[in-house]
């Protein structure tokens, strides 16, 4: 099968090989993910838009559920800010996979980074504060890290001229 990848998404944004192969999505038809007329629900089930098939995306929504465990046993507004930024970071990631053009991807994935380092700072006051376990807050963090890392590599690259 041919590569899954859009030609603005760098590599480093891709999904794994083995969620990129159950993809029903061809080079193809890759810029409409969603047919337009679908026979059943389980071809809906099948259809799998862009975002999902980023590495990125995964990692941001791990992020978010590893933010979503810490949440519980935080103070009110430090978990409603962790819940937003964590939440951004998807919704942003996710929005910057359905957009077109090379500066709309990269603006998003740039509000996703910052997203991210915010979620990083939280994490930081989580710790500082003694709200959260030290080793959720760590498991927690190296995610937020991982997904600054790889929004700001994607990000370069489609800020790159081209």
């Amino acid at each position: 099968m041919a590569s899954m990848r859009s030609p603005n998404v760098p590599a480093s944004a891709e999904a794994p090989a083995s969620v990129a192969a159950q993809s029903p999505v061809t080079t193809a038809s890759a810029a409409v993910a969603v047919p337009a007329v679908l026979s059943s629900d389980e071809s809906i089930d099948q259809v799998q838009l862009d975002a999902a098939k980023l590495h990125v995306y995964q990692v941001a929504l791990e992020l978010h559920t590893q933010c979503w465990v810490l949440v519980a046993v935080v103070q009110r507004v430090v978990r409603d800010q962790l819940e937003r930024a964590s939440v951004s970071v998807v919704l942003h990631t996710a929005e910057a996979g359905g957009r077109r053009s090379r500066r709309d991807k990269a603006r998003y994935y740039a509000h996703a980074r910052g997203s991210a380092t915010e979620v990083a700072a939280l994490l930081d006051v989580l710790e500082r504060r003694r709200l959260a376990s030290p080793a959720a807050v760590r498991t927690a963090r190296r995610l937020a890290i991982r997904c600054v890392q790889m929004l700001t590599r994607v990000h370069q690259r489609l800020s790159e001229s081209g």
